[in-house]
C-alpha cells in the first residue's frame, strides 16, 4: 500500500511539474509574440509618416522622381508582409536604406532643409526608427529568454513534448551587418 502511494506522489508531483514548466513556456511564448506585436506597432507608424514625407519631398525635388518611387515601393513591400518572416526583415532593412536616400536628397535642396513641415516629419521619423531600434532589441532578448527556455534540460523535454519550437531573431542584413564591423568615415 505504501509503495502504490508512493508512486501516486511521484505521479502528483511530476503532472504539477510538467504543468508549471508548460505554463511558463507559454508565457515565454506570448511575451515573444506580444514583442513582435510591439515592432509592428512602430513599423506601422513609420510606413504613415513616410507618405507624407515623400509628398513634402516632391513638391521641392521634383526631378527625383526614382528615389522617391524607391521609397513608396519599399514600403508597400515591407506592408505586405504580415509575419515575422525573414522576408520581413529584409523589406524593413531595403526601407531602412531607401528613407537614408531620402534624407540625403535634402541636402541638395536647401529649401527643403528649411521647411518646418519636412523637418517636422524627419525627426518624427528619427524617433519612430530610434523607438524601432528598441522594440526589435526587447523582442531579441525576449527571443533569446524564450529560446534558452525550451533548450534547457530538463524544460527541454517537456518542450519537445508540447512541440514549442525556437523562435528567430530580428537580425541586420549582410550590408548593414559589414557596416558595423567597419570604421566610421568623418569628414570635415
Amino acid at each position: 500500500m505504501t509503495i502504490l502511494l508512493g508512486i501516486v506522489i511521484v505521479l502528483v508531483v511530476l503532472g504539477l511539474y510538467t504543468i508549471g514548466v508548460y505554463n511558463s513556456l507559454i508565457s515565454a511564448r506570448m511575451q515573444t509574440k506580444e514583442a513582435w506585436s510591439t515592432i509592428e506597432t512602430q513599423l506601422k507608424r513609420r510606413y504613415d509618416l513616410i507618405p507624407n514625407l515623400v509628398e513634402t519631398v516632391k513638391s521641392y525635388a521634383k526631378h527625383e522622381s526614382k528615389t522617391l518611387e524607391n521609397v513608396i515601393n519599399a514600403r508597400n513591400m515591407a506592408m505586405s508582409v504580415k509575419d515575422s518572416s525573414v522576408q520581413k526583415e529584409q523589406y524593413e532593412n531595403m526601407l531602412t536604406g531607401t528613407l537614408k536616400s531620402l534624407f540625403a536628397l535634402s541636402e541638395n535642396y536647401p529649401d527643403l532643409k528649411a521647411n518646418q513641415n519636412f523637418m517636422q516629419m524627419q525627426q518624427d521619423l528619427k524617433d519612430t526608427e530610434d523607438k524601432i531600434q528598441a522594440t526589435r532589441q526587447f523582442y531579441n532578448t525576449t527571443v533569446m529568454g524564450y529560446n534558452t527556455s525550451i533548450a534547457l534540460f530538463p524544460k527541454n523535454i517537456i518542450a519537445k513534448w508540447f512541440k514549442f519550437v525556437p523562435e528567430r531573431f530580428f537580425e541586420l542584413e549582410e550590408g548593414e551587418k559589414e557596416a558595423v564591423h567597419q570604421a566610421p568615415k568623418v569628414q570635415f
